[in-house]
């Protein structure tokens, strides 16, 4: 078979910088409002370039990044690109930072300084540019991991120059709920996906040896996964009520319909799938011979799965475990509609009160601990790859 050829250019980094031309035209850079209740007026990214000179060196920033696009494949280029993109992202925070210093030291000091749509779509352009350009590089899995993770310190070492923008104040008013936020939305996922190992693991190793259950299984759990979370939540909360009215003793442990229950019941049957589907091809691709010479040496079944078809099974059942923790960070943030909390309670206050940067408070932790449990399994899996002969 013919290898596809490859491109010449690179077509990532090419639509990222036109769409970023066309944000930082089009959309606005940070909103200026008198007060929390109004959206404020736009200033557009082109309104802050005052100076000859900083018109000169946006102009040589694109020219670098416009020859990066035509030279995909040098090492030294697509190094320059991901420190360039991780510098700009720092950039982008200094420039809103100082935009909002300038104009809380107005007449009123009720002035907030929002990110607009500008600052947020250059920063995930800026964001995505940077990943391709590690990707570029080819470097094996835990190289890759800390040259992404090092994307965010030129970020992080730029953050105290923000103080005046009206996401960092809302932190700094809401600064005492983030930490049980982030606790409680840990909590929610561990206890989904405990569960779910612990069923789906012994499940797989079952369905392996009966074809007629799994036949029976898989459709129901792909029914599952179709049904919309808020449906699945709602589809919950009668019968876990109706068993917490019936038995007491289960209200007492915290079962009822609304809160913790339900959600994490949702979440561990949406975990399931990814668990049982890695877990059974695992299983499926032990050499039949392993299996048979354990036997031979004695090994009961259970001395078999654990200490032979497990170990040998795990690297293909932590992919299906990276995606279900990923999938289940996500979706936790929908439990704090049926009262659970963690997150998406902050999330949610700041849709209820027009507060866009409360949204975005919200948000960015639960994309976080995502990117982070992804890497996390990652490692993990390279970690126990088998090293070569």
């Amino acid at each position: 078979m013919e290898e596809a050829p490859a491109h010449r250019w690179n077509p990532v980094l090419a639509l990222c910088v036109a769409l970023a031309l066309g944000a930082a035209w089009a959309l606005p850079f940070v909103r200026v409002a008198p007060n929390r209740l109004l959206s404020g007026e736009p200033v557009f990214l082109t309104d802050l370039l005052t100076t000859h000179t900083s018109w000169a060196g946006a102009a040589l920033f694109v020219a670098w990044l416009c020859l990066a696009i035509a030279r995909p494949h040098k090492r030294f280029t697509q190094a320059s690109v991901a420190l360039l993109m991780a510098m700009s992202l720092a950039g982008l925070w200094l420039l809103a930072g100082q935009h909002a210093s300038t104009a809380s030291q107005g007449d009123n000091p009720l002035t907030r300084t929002a990110l607009g749509a500008g600052f947020w779509t250059l920063a995930a352009l800026a964001w995505l540019a940077a990943l391709d350009a590690v990707t570029r590089l080819q470097l094996a899995t835990l190289p890759r991991l800390v040259m992404q993770g090092a994307l965010f310190v030129p970020l992080l070492l730029s953050l105290g120059a923000g103080q005046d923008l009206s996401i960092a104040k809302e932190y700094a008013n809401h600064s005492d709920v983030f930490g049980p936020a982030i606790m409680r939305h840990l909590q929610i996922v561990l206890l989904a996906i405990a569960p779910a190992v612990t069923i789906g693991v012994p499940l797989a190793w079952r369905m392996s040896r009966a074809r007629g259950l799994r036949e029976t299984l898989f459709p129901v759990l792909n029914v599952i996964q179709t049904i919309p979370s808020i449906a699945l939540f709602g589809l919950l909360m009668a019968p876990l009520g109706w068993l917490a009215a019936q038995a007491p003793a289960l209200g007492r442990l915290g079962i009822s319909g609304v809160g913790l229950a339900p959600a994490v019941l949702a979440l561990l049957l949406y975990a399931l799938l990814p668990i049982l589907r890695s877990a059974l091809a695992g299983l499926g691709q032990v050499p039949e011979a392993t299996v048979t010479a354990a036997r031979a040496m004695g090994m009961t079944p259970r001395q078999v799965l654990w200490h032979v078809e497990l170990p040998l099974a795990l690297p293909v059942l932590l992919i299906g475990l990276r995606t279900a923790v990923v999938q289940t960070t996500g979706l936790a943030a929908v439990t704090a509609l049926v009262g659970a909390g963690g997150l998406g309670s902050i999330m949610f206050d700041g849709l209820f009160s027009a507060a866009n940067e409360l949204v975005m408070l919200g948000v960015i932790p639960i994309v976080l601990l995502a990117v982070l449990a992804d890497s996390f399994f990652k490692m993990l899996g390279t970690l126990l790859e088998k090293p070569a002969a």
